[in-house]
């Protein structure tokens, strides 16, 4: 639209000028309110002549281009998200208790661990207070309590404090943590013996969890960084940089959690790509960008 808004109509012209079909204007319109203009621009920018191509772009689409197409790639979008978001957390919350135990059993005599410089590198210890352990976060509830129960404790214990920290920090400390074994015995409760190896993965989790409860566009995913081969990845390029490859991380990583939610991931995620492939445009957006196809949830 450039530098100058334009009203319900006035976008509706707009897109019928570049060659997009729009049989229904009054649902149009609704759905441009709804959900805005801008924000539904992403998913129409694969219907576009000039995609994958960002510069240059001439924002006229390919012949047949409908916008009921366009719609119903972001309620997929929007679905999926829903649908991660969940198991994601169950993830997050299992990593963040088994680093807990793991840790805190390793260090009995050491409740506040986590910035012990005999456990954890002095970078992270040094930081902890600035990034993590703020006024904020000392005044939330359980641990606002603990300070107020026992006032000459600078920190509350790890399992009081880790339960409290995001998962990025969770991670950070993970990462920190001096003696190599301690980081092994944490990966290998996933069943991976490379400490690398579950750091990218566990990295990924927050990547496209972070990407999920922003409200991100979920469709062309592609992680931070590459994905790298493990026992959630066998295959080659196209898998380690798109969105397929973040979900065979996703449903690694809950399997080793709960057969029964693995299960239940696999069969929302296999409806959900059901539910929109009998649109064959979407079909081949979810298949050829986001690289999921239906057989490999069966």
């Amino acid at each position: 639209m450039g530098n100058k808004a334009i009203t319900l109509d006035e976008q509706i012209d707009l897109l019928r000028s570049r060659g997009m079909i729009i049989s229904d204007e009054e649902k149009a319109k609704e759905v441009l309110f709804d959900v805005g203009y801008y924000r539904l621009g992403f998913y129409w920018f694969p219907f576009e002549k000039t995609y994958p191509n960002k510069n240059n772009r001439t924002h006229k689409f390919n012949s047949g281009t409908d916008f009921d197409d366009a719609v119903n790639l972001y309620y997929f979008d929007f679905k999926l998200r829903n649908i991660l978001l969940k198991y994601l957390s169950r993830i997050e919350i299992n990593f963040k208790t088994c680093l807990t135990y793991i840790v805190s059993n390793a260090y009995p005599k050491s409740p506040t661990w986590f910035v012990d410089p005999s456990v954890v590198n002095k970078k992270q210890i040094s930081t902890f207070d600035e990034k993590v352990y703020t006024t904020k976060f000392k005044q939330t509830g359980v641990i606002a309590y603990h300070h107020k129960t026992h006032i000459n404790d600078k920190y509350a214990p790890a399992w009081k404090t880790l339960e409290f920290m995001t998962f990025g920090s969770a991670i950070s400390l993970y990462c920190a943590l001096n003696d190599n074994t301690l980081k092994e015995r944490v990966s290998q409760h996933y069943n991976i013996n490379k400490v690398a190896v579950f750091e990218n993965y566990i990295k990924l989790i927050l990547d496209i969890r972070n990407t999920c409860a922003h409200g991100d566009i979920l469709y062309d995913f592609a992680p931070i960084k590459s994905i790298r081969k493990g026992p959630a990845l066998m295959k080659g390029v196209g898998e380690s940089q798109n969105l397929f490859g973040a979900i065979k991380i996703i449903l690694y990583m809950i399997k080793q959690v709960s057969i029964n939610r693995y299960n239940d991931l696999k069969s929302e995620i296999l409806k959900l790509i059901q539910e929109y492939n009998v649109r064959a445009e979407v079909k081949n957006i979810i298949q050829t960008i986001s690289g999921l196809d239906e057989k490999d949830f069966i």
